[in-house]
Formats: structure tokens, C-alpha cells, sequence
């Protein structure tokens, strides 16, 4: 979008519509950046999830609960990523109907190559909006994202 163009917070139609359009400018940056690696941002953000967590593999529930994604979206995502080999699904010990989701050695390798395409694409965004603002920025999606009174209009 041309500068002369860019619209003020006034005339922004809502903040969905405006997050959304920052959402995809973002994910050309993102996906542009780990093309090569045949990822995209969201099957990275899973592998990413699931390397913090490698100690405790979570479940489905608990990973679409950490990715605020739904199941069914998660499943979708997951698919994929268990077809090329980058993951796993493994039955609880405790539980047998269960499963918890581990990352593969492959989809470790993976997610290590992509982390070093997305850094270039991560330092690209900080050049451009600015580090401090990136990190508020950074800091208030994240309090949206894990704010549940805003899932719905039901208090």
C-alpha cells in the first residue's frame, strides 16, 4: 500500500479487519522467509510449541489449547506434518486414548532450519517497525490471544 494511502486508527473498519490485514502482511514476510524449508508459519509455530515442550509432550487438547487454535484446525495443520515424518502421534502411558504429540528428529531438523530463515525475517520486521514497538506489539497480541472473555460475547 502506497504510504499516501496508509489509513489512521480512526478509519480503520475494526481491530479484526485491522489485525487481519497486518495478520497477512506478516505471513508474506513469515512464509516468504521459510519457503525454502517447505514450512509454513503455522506448521513452524507447531514444531517450535512442540520442541519447548519436548519434555512433556502435550496432547492434542493441550496444543491447540498453547496455539489457540481449535481441534479441528490443529488436526489439519497436523496432518501434513505426520505424513512428511516431522511428527508423531503417541499413545499416553497412562491413558491409552491419549495421544500426545512429540516432533520426529526430522521435524527437529526441520524446525532448526526454518528458526534461521524466520530470525531473518523476524530481524526484517524489528528493522522496520522498530524493536521497542515490536516487543509491545509482540506483548498485546499475545494478552488478546490468551484472553478468554474475547472468545465470544457470552460473559
Amino acid at each position: 500500500m502506497a504510504k499516501d494511502r496508509k489509513p489512521t486508527a480512526c478509519e480503520t473498519i475494526c481491530s479484526a479487519t485491522a489485525m487481519r490485514k497486518a495478520s497477512r502482511r506478516l505471513s508474506q514476510l513469515y512464509d516468504g522467509a521459510i519457503e525454502t524449508t517447505g514450512l509454513k508459519t503455522t506448521q513452524l509455530a507447531i514444531l517450535a510449541e512442540l520442541e519447548r515442550r519436548s519434555k512433556t509432550p502435550p496432547t492434542m487438547a493441550e496444543l491447540a489449547q498453547a496455539l489457540v487454535m481449535d481441534r479441528s484446525a490443529l488436526g489439519h495443520n497436523l496432518r501434513p506434518l505426520e505424513r512428511d515424518g516431522m511428527i508423531a502421534l503417541q499413545e499416553s502411558g497412562e491413558d491409552r486414548r491419549r495421544r500426545h504429540v512429540v516432533a520426529t528428529p526430522r521435524g527437529k531438523a526441520k524446525c532448526r532450519a526454518a528458526k534461521r530463515l524466520w530470525q531473518k525475517a523476524q530481524d526484517r520486521f524489528e528493522a522496520v517497525f522498530g524493536k521497542t514497538k515490536a516487543a509491545s506489539l509482540c506483548a498485546t497480541l499475545l494478552e488478546i490471544a490468551y484472553d478468554d472473555r474475547l472468545a465470544s460475547l457470552k460473559d
